[in-house]
């Protein structure tokens, strides 16, 4: 199987990926902003006072995007860990990296976020609910996948560990989405992807959804940038990143760099013999 047999595939070389992140970047920092205003407005300033909460119900719309971005993050961290576990891809252990730090935000600011809603609403900061609970452990997760990436010399073997941390670690976020099934905790069950409809009003759901977006595209972007850095460091002797790293980057160099690393590849698979 080959690049040309799946086009995307050509993104697994270094300098390809570079350049294709270099040209959504700036997109998606706009979109990202956009959608973000929007949001915000119609949470704050459209959406409705909750009859029960007031006002202090608002800091969904930070925390509930939050929460699921932190979850979803951690579940394609998983998925570039196996990648690389499998094939030996090096821009999937490249991506799977990037995302740990965003992951490790999300989550951070699901539990904070979630503290200073339950001030309010449970009388208390934390409890040690299901939720709350493997929520905690799901940042504690993040945090260990980026130490054990940190704490190997050969960027290799620390991407193996960290990898296979990752994919023992995804049996968590399941039990994040359905300890409100499973277990008797003080948090709401579904409101959103119910069979009879959203429990919310039009407004709230809107809002919603387009926080939803703004995070999405925002951890989209900052990945990408990320990625982008861990590229150039691991690439930092090669003529084509040290062209990039000036912004000077000539097509005639980015494709030798691609044959080069193909022809690398397909001595790799074949046991070392060119």
């Amino acid at each position: 199987m080959t690049a040309r047999s799946i086009p995307w595939l050509k993104f697994t070389a270094p300098p390809n990926f570079y350049v294709l992140a270099e040209r959504l970047t700036p997109w998606l920092w706009g979109v990202a902003a956009l959608f973000l205003v929007a949001g915000l407005y119609v949470g704050f300033f459209v959406a409705p006072p909750d009859y029960q909460q007031g006002n202090s119900y608002r800091i969904m719309f930070i925390h509930v995007p939050a929460a699921w971005m932190g979850m979803f993050l951690y579940l394609l961290m998983a998925l570039y860990g196996a990648i690389f576990l499998i094939w030996r891809i090096k821009m999937a252990d490249v991506m799977a990296r990037a995302i740990a730090p965003t992951g490790a935000l999300m989550t951070f600011l699901s539990l904070w976020t979630g503290a200073l809603w339950g001030a309010p609403t449970w009388g208390t900061y934390w409890v040690w609910d299901a939720r709350l609970t493997s929520t905690l452990i799901l940042l504690f997760l993040f945090l260990g996948y980026i130490a054990l990436h940190a704490a190997s010399d050969d960027r290799e073997k620390g991407g193996r560990a960290a990898s296979l941390l990752a994919i023992i670690g995804a049996v968590n976020v399941p039990i994040i989405y359905f300890s409100v099934e499973w277990w008797y905790n003080l948090h709401q069950g579904v409101s959103v992807m119910r069979a009879d409809g959203p429990s919310m009003a039009p407004s709230m759901l809107a809002a919603l959804l387009l926080m939803t977006v703004a995070f999405w595209v925002y951890s989209a972007a900052i990945v990408l940038r990320r990625a982008q850095s861990e590229t150039l460091s691991r690439e930092a002797r090669k003529e084509w990143a040290q062209q990039a790293a000036c912004g000077r980057l000539t097509r005639d160099t980015r494709e030798r760099a691609v044959a080069q690393a193909q022809q690398e590849n397909a001595v790799s698979e074949s046991g070392g013999q060119a």
